[in-house]
Order: C-alpha cells, then sequence, then structure tokens
C-alpha cells in the first residue's frame, strides 16, 4: 500500500473536525505550547518535543518511561509537555498542527483516531518507515493494531489497551466461598452465575455484594452497558456515525440485567458515586467492583487485599469488553523531514521498550514483547486480564464519539437512569434514539481533509 503524506489542513477543518469552539483563549500565553505554535516558534531542530495529557500515577510512570529514553538516547533531547486531558489536549494538539508547530510525538486515545484522521491533523505511518524500528502489527495486540487504522492505513502505533474489568476483594470472596485452591476467583459463568457470585457476596458484607458507578460518571456507565450489549454483538453506530444501527432487543436485554442488579435484585447500589464505590470497595463492604482497571493504584495505595478478572461473559457468545487505548501518533507537520521522522519513531519505539513500568498504572502493554514478557506475566494483578485487553471493543467511529465526548454522554446518562430506577429500559433506548439523531443527523464539521 502506498501511503503520501498530507499537506495543509485549516483552522476551521482541523477544528471542525473535533467539533470544538470558541478556542482563541486556550491560545492565549506566550509561554504555551500552543502559543508557540501559533507564533510560528516550534521545536529546535535537534530536539523532539513530545505531548502526553498523564497526571497522577500515569504521569509519573511516562515520566519515568521518558527518563529511560533519554538515558539510553543521550544524543536525542526530548522536550515532554503535559496538557490538561480531554477536549482542552485535543484542542491545543488541533491548534498546534494549524499554527504549523505540532509536536513531533503525542498521545491519543484511539477511539479518538478516526477524528483526528478525518480531520488531517495526524500523519499516516508508511509500513517501511514502521518496519524500520520494529513497529509491525504481528508485533502488537491486534484489536489495539487495528485500531489504530482509519480507511487501511496506520495512524497510531497503540501504547496500551484500558479494559473495563472486575475488581475482586479476595478476603470477601474467599468467605463466599468464590476462590479456588490457588485464591484465584473461580470462573462465573453466565448472569446466573453472577447473580450467584454477587448474592453470595452481600451475605457475607450483610449489605451489597458489588457495585458499580450510577451518579454524575457517564464514561462509567457507557463501558458498564457496552460490555454487556457488545457481548450480545450488538452495534451502535455505523458509517463513521451519520448512522444508528443500536439494536433494541439487545440493548433492553443489556438494560434490563444491569436494573435487575441495582434495581429489583438489590445486590448493587442505585444511587452511588465515584467516592462512594470507593468506599464501598475499599472497606470490604462488597465483594465485586466494575470498573476501569486504571483504579488498580487506588486500592493498592489504601492496602486493598483485591485482585482482578476480565468481566464475565454473561450472555455466551463471543467474549467482548469495552476497552480504549493510549496511542502513539506523529501529528501532521509538512516540513517533517525523513530524519526527523525517523528520529519520532525512534522516541516511540524507546517508549514502548519501556512500557513495563506503564503496565504499573493497570494498563496492559500492547507491545507484545513486554506484553509476553516473564516480567509482565510476574506482575500482579494486571497478568490476570490480559484476555480483556485481546477481545476489547472501542467506541464507535464518528465525529462526536470517543473518549470524553458528547456520545459517551447521551449513552452514560440514559444507562444511568436505568440503573437508578428513573427510567425503564425501553424508555432509555428511544431516548437515546432521539438523542443521538441530532448527531447523525448533522453532516460532520469537516468532509475528510478539509481546505
Amino acid at each position: 500500500m502506498t501511503v503520501s503524506y498530507p499537506q495543509g489542513t485549516s483552522r476551521r477543518a482541523a477544528l471542525g473536525a473535533l467539533g470544538l469552539a470558541g478556542v482563541g483563549a486556550l491560545t492565549a500565553g506566550c509561554g504555551s505550547p500552543i502559543a508557540a505554535g501559533i507564533a510560528g516558534t516550534g521545536p529546535n531542530a535537534t530536539s523532539l518535543t513530545y505531548w502526553n495529557l498523564f497526571t497522577g500515577g500515569d504521569g509519573i510512570n511516562m515520566v519515568a518511561m521518558t527518563d529511560r529514553f533519554r538515558a539510553a538516547h543521550p544524543s536525542v533531547h526530548v522536550d515532554a509537555v503535559t496538557l490538561a486531558w480531554g477536549t482542552p489536549y485535543y484542542t491545543k494538539l488541533a491548534l498546534a498542527v494549524i499554527g504549523d508547530r505540532p509536536p513531533d510525538v503525542a498521545i491519543t486515545h484511539l477511539s479518538r483516531l478516526p477524528t483526528l484522521a478525518e480531520g488531517n491533523l495526524v500523519e499516516p505511518l508508511r509500513a517501511d518507515d514502521l518496519a524500520a524500528h520494529g513497529l509491525t502489527g504481528d508485533r502488537f495486540t491486534a484489536a489495539a493494531w487495528r485500531k489504530g487504522q482509519v480507511g487501511g492505513q496506520q495512524y497510531a502505533v497503540p501504547l496500551d489497551t484500558h479494559p473495563f474489568v472486575m475488581f475482586y476483594r479476595t478476603d470477601v470472596c474467599k468467605k463466599a466461598g468464590l476462590l479456588d485452591a490457588t485464591g484465584k476467583l473461580k470462573p462465573i459463568e453466565g448472569t446466573d452465575g453472577l447473580v450467584a457470585a454477587l448474592s453470595a457476596c452481600a451475605k457475607v458484607t450483610g449489605g451489597y455484594g458489588g457495585v458499580v458507578n450510577v451518579n454524575a460518571d457517564p464514561a462509567t456507565c457507557w463501558r458498564w452497558f457496552d460490555t454487556l450489549y457488545g457481548q450480545l454483538g450488538g452495534q451502535v453506530l455505523a458509517d463513521n456515525g451519520t448512522r444508528i444501527v443500536l439494536d433494541d432487543a439487545k440493548a433492553e436485554k443489556a438494560l434490563s440485567f444491569a436494573r435487575e442488579l441495582t434495581v429489583q435484585r438489590k445486590l448493587m447500589p442505585s444511587n452511588i458515586d465515584g467516592s462512594g464505590v470507593t468506599q464501598l470497595f475499599a472497606s470490604g463492604k462488597v465483594g465485586l467492583l466494575f470498573d476501569g482497571e486504571w483504579q488498580i493504584p487506588t486500592y493498592q495505595g489504601a492496602k486493598t487485599p483485591f485482585s482482578v478478572a476480565p468481566v464475565p461473559n454473561l450472555f455466551g457468545g463471543t467474549y467482548h469488553c469495552f476497552a480504549d487505548s493510549h496511542a502513539l501518533i506523529l501529528p501532521r507537520n509538512g516540513r517533517r523531514d525523513a530524519r526527523r521522522r525517523d528520529e519520532s519513531l525512534t522516541l516511540v519505539r524507546g517508549l514502548l521498550d519501556n512500557s513495563l513500568v506503564w503496565a504499573k498504572g493497570g494498563h496492559i502493554p500492547a507491545f507484545r514483547e513486554v506484553q509476553d514478557s516473564a516480567a509482565f506475566r510476574k506482575m500482579q494483578p494486571q497478568a490476570q486480564y490480559v484476555p480483556a485487553a485481546k477481545a476489547a471493543i472501542y467506541d464507535p467511529a464518528g465525529w462526536y464519539s470517543g473518549a470524553g465526548s458528547d456520545f459517551e454522554n447521551i449513552m452514560g446518562f440514559a444507562v444511568s437512569a436505568v440503573e437508578a430506577g428513573q427510567l425503564h429500559p425501553a424508555a432509555a433506548i428511544a431516548q437515546l434514539r432521539q438523542k443521538l439523531a441530532d448527531y447523525a443527523s448533522k453532516p460532520a464539521p469537516v468532509g475528510g481533509t478539509g481546505s
């Protein structure tokens, strides 16, 4: 396949592709990375600029990985810049591309990649350039590598997969008879199996058996629903978000089961927020928790006796669970020559080589040499849920979809209302169709590469 590197893109096109408006204030401040882009002052020719959005524990791990790269490549100066997570990050990235002073390398969520590619904000990667650095599809988790492609072209190199998983307290589950002789959770099969496991935990705790966030966290509600609905083979959007393909019967089955656990059987709270979730699990008042693996450092820090497993296969079909991935991209830069492209991919490979450090935050390394290593297999509980990374399903493509998007908010708030007993599944589905139609019926703010 022949790949041609893109040329210019307009401010309207790039920001339109991201659904962004009112971003002028973000360019204020001559010392900011984006101000440097608009002002025409970019990275020094002898250095590489790397943008990411990691703070907290992930930020600490990324600094360590970058420092290891610097130590191994003393002749390469890496200027690493950390920006605010979510829309502000993607706004600044777009403006930097528009200003013709983008970073050499940047992080993206793979769920955001289709929009970035449609907005001509990211450079497609040639197979021979990737191969020269050992970056070929057979060396990565297949699902993540495929998600790094748009229109048959590779645009991103996946760093990790971070799936939605099931945490379990080993002390509660032991008393409930749910652990095997090695101290690991026995297999839970089907909805009846999960109900039985939650009931056994509830008998131990004297209250709830498990928990998932319900209030003011639409992203978590969407991830939980998408795991259930995805296991039924359901899809929500098609044709790049222009067509709603929600399967009402499958959606109702998934929502009804989520509601059964909270409203009908009361095995999980129907009214709880993030801090309440943490308190319940950390204090041993529930046995099971459904959340993202990035919560592992929280419970390790609290000295909680726990482990992690993939969310069970509840409906008996092909196993799936929600996930996203962080990935490394080369933002579009018409002035990038072969040497700078090679140096940028050297940094990409260097970060992958050090991604065992990244796994400390709970993420499954996408680079198989790390994922299959003896060191990672010894890393607990991370090594226990690798199958979830291989069965990942991502947000559907669409200009209004992806991490932190309007799509996730629309889906998540409807799911939350069902779990809280405020909406019946059929009413939630009708609401979803109406709200999604407002987006699907609108043309994408940019058509392809812009003008």
